[in-house]
């Protein structure tokens, strides 16, 4: 999908563009993927219950913020199970922390959900330590088949930085991008696949642009992304991710629709492209009928929380 003609990152004015080609020159985008390399040879699986057991109510007082609700949690079947999830709100992404949230509180910390992260993000210190802690692992169908061997359950956001940086326009749109890397995995697993919709989390920050040009300009396919998306942040106006800002209180409403049992195709399954399409259709279809419920249901998810807080 082409940026359109009047986004803002096509009105960078020269001086800024060749500012952002110096960077780049220095090779700071080498030196971050030679460090991504290396910690992905770190072994991926490091979940630390105990550590999530003190951080589940911190995560609670954070998504209290945006008045955050998980529906229909009982209906995960026992794990392994893969949950498929939309990716919104940019860096922050407060509904997947709503998300664990509610599975610690009914599952209990002996049953961990592990999760797929953006590579680049284990190349930062402290940050790292963080993401295995919690369970999350460097994004590879290689990873999560090994934690679903092994009884966990999966949390799988298919369309990756693609949807979560999706511009303003597009905040009610499930948005894959036609990558079908998770129905291989599922039907090769043969676990259950549990869709979650979000809603509200995409109106927590603005995004006007995925910066698909301004990516290429500055190579970042280098460190595995395709944008480099442009935001409007409070405090700091039009920006970027790396520069987060403060997130606006939208009513995030997270709905985890029935199980989808796709075992009936077998492992066989994973290499028909008849089935591979129509796994992706079907669950791409019932997540984005769910978000326009939702959508139709609370149709300003940032104004009604102004609202409330007014009454």
């Amino acid at each position: 999908m082409p940026d359109e003609p009047n986004n803002p990152e096509q009105k960078l004015p020269p001086r800024v563009v060749k500012i952002l080609q110096r960077f780049m020159e220095r090779g700071f985008w080498s030196k971050w993927a030679a460090a991504t390399e290396t910690q992905l040879q770190v072994p991926a699986q490091q979940f630390d219950p105990e550590f999530m057991r003190k951080l589940v109510p911190k995560m609670e007082t954070f998504t209290s913020y945006f008045g955050a609700e998980v529906r229909g949690m009982d209906r995960v079947p026992q794990s392994p199970v893969l949950l498929i999830g939309n990716h919104s709100g940019g860096i922050i992404t407060p509904d997947t922390s709503a998300v664990y949230a509610a599975w610690y509180r009914t599952r209990g910390f002996e049953d961990p959900l592990m999760g797929l992260a953006f590579d680049g993000i284990y190349a930062v210190p402290g940050w790292r330590e963080l993401m295995r802690k919690i369970g999350q692992m460097p994004a590879s169908m290689d990873n999560a088949q090994a934690a679903l061997s092994t009884g966990c359950s999966v949390l799988l956001y298919p369309g990756g930085t693609y949807e979560v940086f999706r511009p303003w326009k597009d905040r009610n749109r499930i948005t894959f991008k036609g990558r079908k890397g998770f129905v291989r995995l599922a039907l090769q697993a043969g676990v259950p696949v549990v869709p979650v919709v979000g809603h509200g989390g995409h109106e927590t920050t603005i995004v006007l642009t995925r910066g698909e040009r301004l990516a290429k300009l500055l190579s970042l396919d280098k460190v595995r992304m395709d944008g480099a998306p442009l935001l409007f942040q409070v405090p700091w106006g039009i920006s970027s991710p790396a520069l987060p800002g403060m997130p606006l209180p939208a009513k995030i409403t997270v709905q985890v629709c029935e199980p989808l049992d796709w075992r009936r195709f077998g492992p066989e399954g994973a290499d028909d492209p008849e089935v591979l399409d129509g796994c992706y259709e079907e669950i791409t279809s019932i997540m984005q009928a769910t978000l326009d419920r939702l959508a139709i249901e609370n149709p300003k998810p940032l104004l009604s929380r102004f609202v409330r807080r007014r009454a």
